[in-house]
């Protein structure tokens, strides 16, 4: 069932439509409190602050075609077919509207009853922010035929609006170049500027959206009409769907816009993802609870009506229906409360209500319509509910072992200190790495967990069967915070866990394997910043008495080029970590003085999803195209 909503877009958009909150302050000297920080994240971030405005045009109905550029020097153009900012006088200060919604923080038709009823971006800080941390900012405004500039250098306006010329286009176009006095570094990356932008295009059915990478040439090109059914469809492209099309239900309730859609498949994982005013509210919210809430509901009902659930059976839960689910909700409402900062969670008590009666009824519609539907979900849940009920018990002797005076596995040499906030854990490929490992470390605050091979790839396994494989097992007892439902960072025994393995073919493998368990089962890890991975050195090099570990081979160039006599110098190739012995490990890798470690960063949820799929599914194709797309990206492998 499709229920088509439509509203009327209101012409008027001027001077008075932009509503001012407050002057723009200390952006520049606390740039974290407006775009999270200053990493890559960050200035990602500034790209979608530009692109939302251009969105908020299209969802009002007066754009539909967003072009973004990124130029050789890291210079970001967006370019939209919008109405353009109005340039009137503001009767907040007399000066073009333009140059106010670019230098005043929260001014803009986001506010009041302005232009826009519903829109994204960041709390409306939006082009202020990205002004203010640009290098330099221009644009350039087309409206009612002509066309008018302004520049701005970190934040400051050094030109008026100019008079204007002739234009034979419509919209605005902002250009601007990311401060390097701000950003720890300034490069972007096209993988995921895509994501988002492929996430926008899905969800305005009818907006194309363009990229354009000027350093590599690359260019991409997304534009679906299908919207949210497309959406999943496209999410469930490399597995099997249990019936031919999405379910799909549209509308409105209570003055908020609902987009659902939904299929399930043969896999084990779920795929659900939730938006608000187009915001991907990754920790879910209210949205998210109405629609698990309305698809339980629908789902008994159906399966019970159709005698695929016998009534002495138990309900099925929302955690059996989550099996194989891939779902997308939408919801657009005007005045959103996000919890957080970066709005990761949708807060608003009254879409909760209005989710789970809507999608209720329209669930309903749906399986009078197609009742063939009915019976593989409630199938395919009965069989993860014999799964979870096998899972559970396997969970609780995992626990009471937790719990039990013989509570730590016995491969873990565990560390002194019990103040989880100073302590960090070892996750070792194999015994003679885990040996070198625990003579090298700090015993007061290092504990080392050697594994025996490849864990199991938890993306092809129920449940059950994961928590049955006892490198798994040893893992979650050693963490001692649980998984899933239960996880409980309070209980988290150590503040670092570092996986270190060999940077050969079957460490990447192994390395990849641990991240696909946590990513699923533990991703509060990732998101809280508690995962690491250890990066051991490649070579040692030596020149007399003088010893340097290098990390990549550019620096082993430059250790040989410096050294006086370069046909003297001796240089070590590490094959494995077991190579070395306990001094140099502690020197090189787990010496808080010297070690490089990587943060794993949860940035981009969907984009996550998608390579987990593919580098861990069972479809081969797929995985071979990103293996061929990207090897140009991977350095330093000992194949």
């Amino acid at each position: 069932m499709e229920i088509n909503h439509t509203s009327t877009p209101s012409q008027e958009y001027g001077a008075d439509s932009i509503k001012v909150l407050e002057g723009l302050e200390a952006v520049r000297k606390r740039p974290g409190m407006y775009i999270g920080d200053t990493s890559a994240r960050g200035l990602h971030h500034l790209v979608y602050e530009v692109v939302d405005n251009s969105v908020d045009e299209a969802m009002a109905g007066f754009c539909d075609k967003i072009d973004i550029t990124i130029h050789r020097d890291e210079s970001i153009t967006v370019q939209d077919n919008g109405r353009g900012i109005p340039t009137d006088p503001h009767p907040y200060n007399g000066r073009p509207t333009s140059e106010v919604v670019l230098t005043v923080l929260h001014a803009g038709g986001k506010f009041g009853e302005g232009a826009y009823k519903v829109s994204g971006g960041l709390h409306g800080v939006g082009v202020s922010v990205v002004n203010a941390l640009s290098e330099w900012l221009v644009v350039t405004i087309a409206r009612d035929g002509i066309e008018k500039t302004q520049r701005f250098e970190r934040g400051i306006p050094v030109t008026d609006l100019s008079e204007g010329v002739k234009a034979d286009w419509q919209g605005t176009r902002i250009d601007y170049l990311p401060d390097s006095e701000i950003f720890e570094e300034v490069h972007h990356s096209l993988d995921t500027l895509k994501s988002r932008f492929k996430e926008l295009a899905f969800l305005i059915p009818g907006l194309k959206i363009s990229v354009l990478d000027e350093r590599t040439n690359e260019s991409r090109e997304y534009f679906f009409k299908g919207g949210i059914g497309a959406f999943v469809k496209y999410i469930d492209r490399d597995r099997m769907p249990l019936f031919p099309e999405p379910v799909v239900i549209s509308g409105t309730r209570d003055n908020i816009a609902i987009d659902v859609g939904f299929e399930y498949n043969d896999g084990y994982q779920e795929h659900t993802y939730t938006y608000a005013n187009l915001i991907h509210t990754i920790e879910g919210g209210t949205h998210l609870v109405g629609l698990r809430t309305a698809l339980t509901r629908a789902i008994n009902e159906a399966a019970r009506a159709g005698r695929v659930l016998r009534d002495k059976e138990e309900n099925l839960s929302g955690d059996d229906l989550k099996e194989g689910l891939t779902c997308i909700i939408s919801v657009r409402l005007s005045e959103p409360q996000f919890e957080g900062q970066t709005k990761t969670k949708l807060g608003n008590s009254e879409v909760r209500g209005a989710v789970d009666s809507f999608v209720y009824e329209g669930l309903i519609s749906v399986f009078e319509e197609r009742p063939e539907i009915v019976r593989p979900i409630a199938e395919k849940a009965i069989r993860a509910r014999r799964a979870r009920e096998a899972a559970k018990k396997a969970r609780e002797l995992v626990r009471k072992g937790a719990m039990s005076g013989m509570s730590l596995p016995g491969k873990l040499a565990d560390c002194s200190s019990k103040k989880a906030e100073n302590t960090e854990l070892y996750i070792v490929e194999g015994d003679s790495a885990g040996g070198s490992a625990k003579q090298g470390r700090d015993r007061k605050f290092q504990a080392i967990l050697p594994l025996r091979g490849k864990i199991l790839n938890v993306e092809k396994a129920h449940m059950d069967r994961m928590l049955a494989n006892r490198e798994i097992q040893t893992i979650i007892t050693a963490l001692g915070c649980g998984i899933g439902n239960e996880f409980d960072a309070s209980k988290l025994r150590y503040h670092k866990i570092i996986i270190m393995t060999d940077a050969d073919v079957d460490g990447a493998h192994i390395s990849t394997l641990l991240l696909t368990f946590f990513y699923r089962h533990m991703p509060e890890l990732l998101s809280q910043g508690y995962l690491y991975l250890a990066q051991p050195p490649l070579y040692r090099v030596q020149y007399g008495k003088e010893v340097k570990y290098c990390y990549t081979d550019r620096e082993l160039r430059q250790a040989v080029d410096n050294a006086s006599d370069p046909s003297k110098v001796s240089v070590q190739r590490y094959k494995g970590l077991g190579e070395m012995n306990p001094e140099q490990l502690w020197d090189t890798t787990m010496s808080p003085a010297n070690r490089i470690l990587k943060k794993v960063e949860l940035d981009d949820n969907f984009l996550a999803d998608e390579y987990f799929d593919i580098l861990m599914g069972d479809k081969v194709e797929p995985r071979r195209q990103f293996i061929i797309a990207n090897a140009h990206e991977v350095k330093n492998l000992d194949v």
